[in-house]
């Protein structure tokens, strides 16, 4: 009988040993596993804010570039401008296209204005620049296309409204339509270089 007791006694005793063993266990356990995590959490911290930062400060960069861009807009090589003069006198305006002066390429629009002071700027932009300008005078620019002999002569009308010979042409009158041929016979009047070398082209 005191046999049995002991053995109950001693079986007690290392269940009991088994059990504190085991929470003493897991009550060390615990606390380093929140250290680990604790750390691990804090590098996380420390790697997102140092993203956050770094993201945040290119995004800040970049809007600064942005509004630096679109502020001063730079004059490219390929840039074409137009000079678009008024002439009070005949009303007539003369658009005169021009490549871009070396000394304006990566200009600004400030640098535009210095170099045609006079000019009222209509458009600006990197590929394309018009300018207007108004002038108390006649154009200087006025022609008449008439048949001389058959062939295309161009007249031009100087300040005395008088014609002179600006270009004898070898484009037959021939070969021209019949309202063509009628139209020159009265004299075609033409305002500008421009339209004047488009017509020439139409009869060639």
């Amino acid at each position: 009988m005191k046999k049995s007791w002991i053995i109950i006694l001693v079986v007690a005793i290392i269940i009991i040993g088994i059990i504190s063993g085991l929470a003493i266990y897991n009550k060390n356990a615990k606390p380093k596993n929140n250290i680990v995590e604790n750390e691990i959490n804090k590098v996380s911290e420390k790697i997102t804010d140092e993203c956050t930062e770094e993201y945040e400060e290119l995004e800040r960069q970049a809007k600064l570039d942005i509004e630096t861009n679109s502020s001063e807009e730079k004059i490219s090589p390929n840039c074409l401008i137009t000079l678009k003069r008024y002439y009070n006198e005949c009303q007539h305006t003369i658009n005169e296209y021009i490549d871009v002066p070396q000394n304006l390429v990566n200009g600004t629009q400030e640098d535009l204005e210095k170099e045609y002071p006079n000019w009222e700027i209509q458009k600006y932009s990197s590929n394309e620049i018009i300018l207007y300008r108004e002038f108390d005078s006649n154009c200087g620019q006025h022609f008449i296309l008439r048949n001389d002999n058959g062939k295309i002569t161009i007249y031009k009308i100087n300040e005395e409204m008088q014609e002179e010979v600006y270009e004898k042409t070898e484009i037959s009158v021939e070969y021209l339509t019949e309202t063509d041929k009628v139209e020159i016979q009265n004299g075609i009047r033409v305002n500008g270089v421009e339209e004047l070398n488009q017509l020439l082209e139409d009869f060639e």
